[in-house]
């Protein structure tokens, strides 16, 4: 009987927060509030009414620091050892720069209030680094994911995990005797040998074993493997003295270019979700509100500061990196909070003692509150983005090395354009709906707000020069209309439309070429019809 009494308060503190969580994100809902919010609040409530100590277990711990693990884990699978090359760029140039000028400005401000050199860097450069948990959650929510402000955001926020562990070993070296100096190149060679250890187990291992596994119809088998993979791997990391995080991202590259990808990322999506709102939770429960109250108007005013700076910092470092000024305010804003790696090393005794208790709770207070007005926060540079560039061009724009036009950036007209990017083909996007545009603007594609439908636009957009044009959201009247202008004056333009099915007899006559795009590839066929166009153009005018 004593065992089943000490199991169930094991386990109470979890179950009771699990249900107030259910609430929260209930809650934050009705209110079109980011479940973000409510999960940070109902801990600041937990805290405020005096019951933190009942919810300090090791259970709400670990499932926690399980959400953030799995988070990573999915981050993982979409960054493919293929994925990683490709944006080695924006990982370990964009990503640096970034970290050397936001952690570097704070530095700055740091040495600038007279704190001693080791609290100055180690406090600055977390404050440079971002929220992984809360950003990848907007880029996903937003279907930002393939875009170029999204795609950016991730490879920054890889580089940045990797800064916070080094952050993590230097902030424990200052507890130790050994050098910092030598404890960060024994952390930089245990992280080479893991990332070895991923690229080994993907090449060789990944496929035999998901084999085995897809033997058997038992639905728990795929769970436990993939639970098992997201875990072990974080744990070979962290008894490795590395971040439990590292070891679940490299898990999840490991697995990447799987065939059985997708179904790993599914069975792992449900959990993730519901840990990382205990993070959350736990991130509320962890604030003082009796020492905050006292000082409230301190905490508001340095949670100013740190989104004020964070977004001058990051947009700054887009523009050194050659971005547009409305992809920098876009991705600036994103990127404009705390983050949880931060909450870590400041809990962290001897980072504590440098920066004092009292500007401790100051910061994590503030940080709390940056993550929980990350959506607001977002939402404006994205709209601020979307303002920065009006109206028709007044010049001629883009030259014949983008030999594709897509008309419309809706959802389709993104897909087709991320996988042309995907195919190194250059194309010149033009959408006429202003909020569409202003969207596309803000999360960094290469558009136009301009109508096709007009010819006199044709000579702007430098039409004769292109190969083939793509009508995402296409309207047979005008095509009608137009197409007897067109086989005169752009003679040599391919023409393509979208179309569910056989559904085109609306277009005979008019000389455009509908793909069907109902199937299960999606838009797929029309991507490879206009790749295939252009090589057949290639191959004539080498011959």
């Amino acid at each position: 009987m004593a065992d089943i009494h000490s199991a169930v308060e094991t386990i109470q503190p979890a179950v009771v927060l699990l249900g107030l969580g259910v609430g929260a994100a209930l809650l934050s809902y009705a209110l079109r509030l980011n479940p973000i919010v409510g999960y940070i609040a109902l801990g600041a409530a937990i805290s405020a009414l005096g019951f933190s100590g009942d919810f300090e277990g090791p259970v709400v711990a670990a499932l926690a620091e399980a959400g953030v693990m799995f988070l990573l884990f999915n981050l993982g699978l979409h960054f493919s050892l293929a994925k990683i090359r490709e944006e080695a760029g924006n990982i370990f140039g964009f990503g640096a720069l970034q970290m050397l000028v936001a952690g570097g400005g704070f530095t700055a401000l740091g040495f600038l209030f007279g704190l001693e050199p080791a609290a100055a860097v180690l406090g600055g450069f977390a404050l440079g680094l971002s929220s992984t948990a809360v950003v990848i959650g907007l880029i996903r929510e937003r279907d930002q994911e393939d875009c170029p402000v999204g795609r950016a955001a991730q490879s920054i926020l890889i580089f940045q995990d990797i800064a916070a562990i080094l952050l993590l070993v230097a902030a424990g070296a200052l507890g130790g005797d050994g050098s910092l100096g030598s404890a960060l190149l024994l952390a930089g060679a245990k992280a080479l040998a893991a990332f070895a250890a991923a690229v080994l187990f993907a090449r060789f291992l990944t496929e035999p074993l998901f084999r085995l596994v897809s033997r058997t119809t038992a639905g728990e088998v795929y769970t436990a493997t993939a639970l098992f993979l997201a875990l072990a791997a974080g744990w070979a990391t962290g008894a490795a003295g590395l971040s439990l995080t590292l070891g679940a991202f490299l898990g999840g590259v490991a697995v990447a270019e799987s065939r059985y990808k997708v179904l790993i990322q599914t069975e792992i999506e449900a959990f993730r979700g519901l840990f990382l709102g205990f993070f959350f939770m736990t991130v509320g429960i962890g604030l003082d509100i009796s020492a905050l109250v006292s000082s409230w108007a301190l905490v508001l005013l340095v949670a100013a500061l740190l989104i004020f700076l964070k977004c001058a910092f990051n947009i700054v470092a887009a523009r050194l990196n050659g971005w547009s000024v409305p992809g920098s305010v876009q991705l600036g804003f994103l990127l404009g909070q705390g983050s949880e790696f931060a909450l870590v090393l400041f809990a962290i005794p001897a980072v504590s003692g440098l920066l004092g208790a009292d500007a401790v709770a100051i910061f994590v207070a503030a940080i709390a509150l940056s993550l929980a007005l990350t959506p607001p926060v977002s939402n404006l540079g994205r709209r601020i983005a979307g303002k920065l560039r009006s109206g028709p061009p007044d010049r001629k724009v883009g030259t014949a090395r983008a030999p594709v036009v897509i008309v419309g950036l809706a959802d389709h007209g993104r897909a087709v354009a991320d996988g042309l990017r995907e195919a190194g083909v250059e194309y010149l996007a033009v959408e006429f709906d202003r909020e569409r545009f202003e969207r596309a603007v803000a999360d960094g594609y290469e558009v136009y707000y301009a109508s096709t439908a007009n010819p006199k636009s044709w000579d702007v957009l430098s039409m004769a020069q292109r190969e083939a044009i793509i009508l995402t959201t296409p309207r047979t009247d005008r095509i009608h209309e137009l197409s007897p202008l067109v086989q005169q004056w752009l003679p040599n333009l391919a023409r393509y439309v979208p179309v569910s099915g056989n559904d085109n007899a609306d277009l005979d006559g008019t000389g455009v070429r509908p793909v069907d795009v109902s199937g299960a590839r999606g838009y797929a066929p029309l991507l490879d019809a206009v790749l295939a166009e252009l090589n057949r153009r290639g191959e004539n005018a080498a011959a």
